[in-house]
């Protein structure tokens, strides 16, 4: 029997209405394994009222309240982690050490929501004039929309709905039709925590659901991570409707190598970054720009390394990297190897063949290592979003700087070398929004935030960290006078109010 995945509304499981269901697949199998339910207009409508209803009550529940209930949440989450990191191996298809760090991440935002105490201590200045005072304040939106990707179902909206909550809004999670299954079960586990209903609630779908939730009014604040095509359309969208948006899209990392660099580090580092998650995260490192004449031997370790690589079903310990989340991305992916060589690139590792025995069905792809790329080649030019790696080479650090500011991309983006002055360059001079220095995915930690520059990134507020904490409050200024009892009454005075 297939199962099925419904709505969480309310504080409980909510039978999909519309008759609508989209496929989910088993990636290692391509056998379709659960049937989710797809949102209506109505549903949706019903998830915000219910979101809204419960605002009222939860943004004047105290601090100490709310962060107890989240405590409680983050030990059944650390106690579950095994469980949900197999409900994303099945239904994303990345191998269980991978969901699990996936996890672990999510766990460190619940661990910031946990302490927001802090984030959330208002200022106060007295005295600015006689007997009077003023206090800056952050108070919660209402009802906050999440809209997530396939690639990290637990991770991503674990980045998002703690912060919201501990800050006193309510939430609304739209996540991934491909693999809803995580969601699902983060709610159960806020409801355990004591989480009051209609707090957090989830509604799958496709975009009906998402462009209600984009229109809706009584939506205040709309989070999404996704493609920098869709990223574009969420801000454009949500802007228009008044709402407070933060966007994160599509990415092209770049690593550059210096010749001074480790370059068994590098290519270490490179292999990591690129496979990993079969290059499904958009903190991948797609391009490797080798400066001067390192770059024939650092493709000589990559291959080496990429060529042990062990592809195999999520579930299988042996596994170092699944397949692709669907055959139609998989299919996609291919296209860019099959035509790189018509497009100037050299082929050194073409993964297009791979398949797994046993599992011939599923959406398998084998790791891809393209040298001598031109910045003209799509493979290049677009963010492939898979298993595939592209070389470029540069001259000096000034071309390859010039060459990753030219991209159109801003998310991430490393440097490997021994030289601290070109580092620190390069960390001033290179345009993205997260660097790291012979580290190859800078995804910063919980209390730094997240988010990239330019076509990475709509909207002016990163994710987690400081910035989350701002995006889901607004900032309300009191300036008070209480007059002494032992004085008379001032009198009325049309002039301007004096600061003294």
């Amino acid at each position: 029997m297939t199962k099925i995945v419904n709505h969480w509304i309310g504080g409980k499981t909510a039978e999909g209405a519309s008759g609508t269901y989209g496929p989910v697949t088993d990636p290692a199998t391509g056998a379709v394994t659960t049937k989710v339910a797809f949102a209506s207009v109505e549903e949706v409508d019903t998830a915000v009222a219910a979101a809204k209803d419960a605002f009222s009550s939860w943004s004047q529940t105290s601090l100490a309240q709310r962060t107890s209930i989240l405590f409680r949440f983050r030990a059944l989450l650390d106690a579950h982690r095994d469980e949900i990191a197999g409900l994303i191996s099945a239904e994303h298809g990345k191998v269980h050490s991978d969901a699990l760090g996936e996890v672990a991440r999510g766990l460190e935002i619940v661990d910031l929501a946990c302490g927001i105490t802090v984030q959330l201590k208002g200022e106060l200045s007295t005295q600015v004039a006689t007997r009077v005072d003023v206090a800056s304040i952050r108070q919660p939106l209402g009802v906050v929309a999440g809209i997530t990707p396939f690639n990290f179902p637990a991770m991503v909206p674990l980045w998002m709905f703690p912060i919201a909550i501990a800050c006193g809004n309510t939430f609304v999670l739209k996540p991934s039709e491909k693999d809803p299954s995580a969601s699902v079960r983060l709610a159960e586990l806020l409801a355990e925590a004591g989480l009051p209903d209609g707090v957090f609630n989830v509604v799958h779908g496709d975009k009906v659901a998402v462009d209600r939730l984009l229109e809706h009014p009584d939506v205040k604040a709309v989070s999404f991570v996704g493609s920098t095509p869709i990223a574009r359309y969420i801000h454009t969208t949500a802007a228009a409707h008044g709402k407070r948006v933060q966007a994160l899209g599509g990415a092209k990392n770049h690593m550059l190598v210096l010749p001074d660099a480790d370059l068994d580090a590098a290519a270490d580092a490179a292999v990591s970054a690129a496979y990993g998650s079969a290059g499904e995260r958009c903190m991948a490192i797609s391009a490797v720009v080798a400066v001067g004449s390192i770059g024939d031997e650092l493709v000589e370790k990559i291959r080496e390394r990429a060529e042990k690589i062990k592809i195999g079903p999520g579930d299988d310990p042996a596994s170092e990297m699944g397949p692709l989340i669907t055959k139609a991305h998989r299919d996609k992916v291919a296209s860019y190897v099959k035509d790189a060589a018509d497009e100037g690139c050299e082929v050194v590792l073409d993964g297009t063949g791979y398949t797994v025995e046993g599992y011939e069905d599923g959406h398998w792809i084998g790791l891809s290592l393209l040298d001598k790329v031109p910045t003209s080649a799509k493979a290049y030019q677009d963010e492939i979003f898979g298993p595939v790696l592209c070389v470029l080479r540069a001259d000096t650090y000034e071309e390859g700087v010039a060459l990753i500011n030219a991209s159109p991309f801003g998310n991430g983006t490393a440097i490997f070398t021994r030289d601290g002055g070109a580092a620190r360059r390069f960390q001033l001079e290179i345009e993205a929004g997260m660097v790291g220095v012979n580290v190859p995915i800078p995804v910063p930690v919980g209390y730094h935030s997240f988010g990239g520059w330019k076509d990475s990134l709509f909207g002016d507020h990163h994710i987690y960290g400081n910035d989350g904490t701002h995006f889901y409050t607004r900032g309300k200024v009191v300036t008070t006078r209480w007059p002494d009892p032992s004085e008379a009454p001032a009198g009325v005075d049309l002039g301007f109010p004096r600061n003294h």
